[in-house]
């Protein structure tokens, strides 16, 4: 199978992700599956309700980051096409943080490819996110108030 990167789609946007976009970008006659990975925003965290959330990136590495995780991913597995778009600014419940669309002739590749691409994205790119609830917010996966955290210094403690 020949790759050019020309054939990947990667994106950071302020905009609402356009899913049917990306996914007719990756679909090709030779492929017989496309796996998505859909991150979106829940209504929730850590038992409290969430009321939406804002990312941050150093975009231009971050970029340079996503591409990097496509080349890994067309050098580790069969696949064909990869699109990876991230967006960025304020978020409500329900709208699509990352998308990741893999295609490639054989399901196994495209979902090992998919996981693949959203587990190093989470760990490697400089994306940040905020969480906004009630009452507070926090920067980070897992964000918590820092009075939800049961080891941090004495001297941290509220009075």
């Amino acid at each position: 199978m020949s790759y050019l990167p020309t054939d990947d789609h990667f994106e950071l946007v302020h905009k609402p992700i356009d899913v049917d976009a990306l996914l007719r970008h990756v679909r090709a006659g030779q492929d017989g599956a496309i796996v998505i990975f859909d991150g979106f925003v829940r209504n929730e965290s850590h038992g409290r309700p969430t009321l939406h959330l804002e990312y941050e990136a150093y975009e231009s590495m971050a970029l340079t980051k996503i591409r990097e995780i496509g080349a890994q991913a067309h050098e580790r597995f069969s696949i064909d096409r990869v699109a990876i778009a991230h967006r960025l600014g304020r978020l409500e419940i329900g709208e699509t943080s990352v998308l990741i669309a893999v295609s490639a002739p054989h399901r196994a590749a495209a979902f090992d490819a998919c996981r693949f691409a959203i587990d190093t994205l989470k760990k490697t790119v400089p994306i940040w996110k905020k969480e906004e609830w009630a009452g507070g917010s926090g920067w980070g996966t897992d964000a918590r108030p820092v009075d939800d955290l049961p080891d941090r210094p004495s001297k941290l403690r509220s009075a």
